[in-house]
């Protein structure tokens, strides 16, 4: 079991994620929802592609761009897509 989690709310769970350099990718459909905002945020991997952010928003605090996912990766990423990682403080454990 993976669990994310960030100012007192479990923003994912599942038994299903993705490693890769050392990240949890979580299958999106693990992820609250309700707690994502889009962001205009973007960067660039070499060998994944091109990443989205969400900002987290958990009892009206914002943790921007905390959230990071490849809508369309590189090939050789083809087993992220579809699934979302956390940094800035999102406790993962699994």
């Amino acid at each position: 079991m993976a669990r994310a989690e960030w100012n007192g709310r479990v923003i994912a769970d599942t038994t299903d994620t993705v490693v890769v350099e050392g990240n949890h990718y979580f299958p999106a459909d693990a992820v609250d929802p309700a707690l994502l905002h889009p962001s205009s945020t973007t960067s660039v991997c070499g060998w994944k592609g091109t990443a989205n952010y969400y900002s987290l928003v958990v009892d009206g605090q914002e943790n921007r761009d905390a959230v990071w996912f490849y809508a369309d990766p590189k090939s050789q990423a083809a087993q992220i897509k579809g699934r979302l990682a956390f940094w800035k403080g999102v406790k993962v454990t699994a």
